[in-house]
């Protein structure tokens, strides 16, 4: 009775967390993006119809996905991965992939904008979470607890990275590489691949000119003026905002200052136009869906289950994470949004589909055995 009980809670905390910044997503899109869209589209709720959309899509996968027992997606993750990595490549094709400042990362249809990554962020988690489940106690062996799941990891990084999308290639390797922790991968072998990914990640940072120039203008930010324009000016929203804000519909920095503000950086204007209150109210909405999600995980029926929840959970607060540590100054930049708040229309239909299937764990546990007892590393290993 009494996990049950935790179960619901769990679960209701989640969804009204979602729901809330979903909603405020809403409301601060049109405020942020309303200069541009008049400026270059002429329709200044262009970018707000269009997350509205999005929106819809996004609520039925997340119910489909909700309804669906989890462990379905055990049967198909081998063609989720293909999927995904098919995706990936389809990017680089001339006449599919769309490139756009220097980057391509979306595949053009004609009536809308796929951007493949946010399949291969679910693939990943999904693939990592079914080879850890299956290999239990082997993933302390060198080979199938490290060499083989670090291949896999390695060949949705390598194609993101050759968008080139750092932002992204980062998140999945430390959602990755917390799945295998967490799976039961010795310390040491992950110790190992986190130093031999970290030097790889360096070493195409410094071959890649931008993203050099944007961790050298992080560093010394006097130096590189042009480069440290964005950080700069998305202070200067937190500095106007202070406590209390400018009021909604006041911000200064969207007056097309603030390069993507609608979108990477919608945090700053939520700060200049709402105040410091309501950016620590959306850093502990994200601190709840973290403890709500764990929640789920540990109560899950399966291994799978406690894994495939806990990459998920890790998934979308992680990426919160680095988004609100590039928009306040803690890191430099990088072209991550700001989960179910920014514009996109393919990272707010994967977020909310990560949810969906977080309810669906949370559904299977409040029906299974109580085993909840067994953490997340089975076989007696501490979480």
């Amino acid at each position: 009775m009494r996990r049950t009980v935790t179960i619901r809670a769990a679960t209701t905390i989640l969804i009204l967390s979602v729901c809330a910044l979903v909603c405020l997503g809403v409301v601060m899109l049109q405020s942020a993006s309303g200069v541009r869209a008049s400026e270059s589209l002429h329709d200044p709720s262009y970018f707000l119809y269009r997350q509205l959309v999005w929106l819809v899509i996004g609520l039925v996968t997340a119910y489909v996905a909700a309804r669906v027992d989890y462990r379905i997606w055990r049967r198909f993750v081998v063609p989720l991965v293909l999927l995904a990595v098919v995706l990936l490549v389809l990017v680089f094709v001339p006449a599919i992939g769309v490139k756009v400042g220097g980057a391509r990362r979306w595949i053009d249809l004609g009536f809308i904008r796929l951007q493949p990554s946010e399949l291969a962020k679910i693939a990943l988690v999904a693939g990592l979470s079914v080879w850890m489940a299956r290999i239990e106690r082997r993933a302390a062996l060198l080979k199938t607890g490290l060499i083989q799941p670090i291949l896999g990891i390695g060949v949705i990084c390598g194609l993101l990275l050759l968008e080139p999308d750092f932002g992204t290639t980062l998140l999945c390797g430390a959602v990755g590489m917390l799945i295998m922790c967490a799976g039961g991968t010795r310390m040491k072998h992950l110790l190992i691949a986190a130093v031999t990914g970290g030097c790889a990640f360096a070493l195409a940072v410094l071959q890649d000119p931008l993203r050099l120039g944007r961790v050298m203008a992080f560093i010394y930010p006097e130096r590189h003026p042009a480069t440290a324009y964005h950080l700069a000016q998305s202070k200067l929203a937190f500095m106007n905002g202070g406590t209390f804000g400018v009021h909604l519909g006041n911000s200064i920095q969207k007056q097309l200052y603030l390069p993507e503000a609608h979108t990477d950086f919608i945090f700053a204007i939520i700060g200049e136009e709402l105040g410091i209150i309501a950016t620590i109210g959306i850093v502990l909405v994200f601190f709840a869906i973290l403890v709500c999600g764990l929640i789920i995980c540990f109560r899950a029926p399966d291994t799978f289950g406690r894994l495939f929840g806990f990459g998920l959970t890790m998934l979308l607060v992680l990426q919160a994470a680095i988004n609100i540590g590039v928009v306040t100054g803690c890191l430099p930049t990088k072209g991550l949004p700001l989960p179910f708040i920014s514009y996109g229309g393919s990272s707010l239909v994967a977020a909310l589909t990560c949810v969906g299937v977080l309810l669906s764990i949370a559904q299977a546990g409040s029906e299974g055995p109580d085993d909840v007892r067994r953490s997340v590393k089975d076989r007696g290993r501490s979480f």
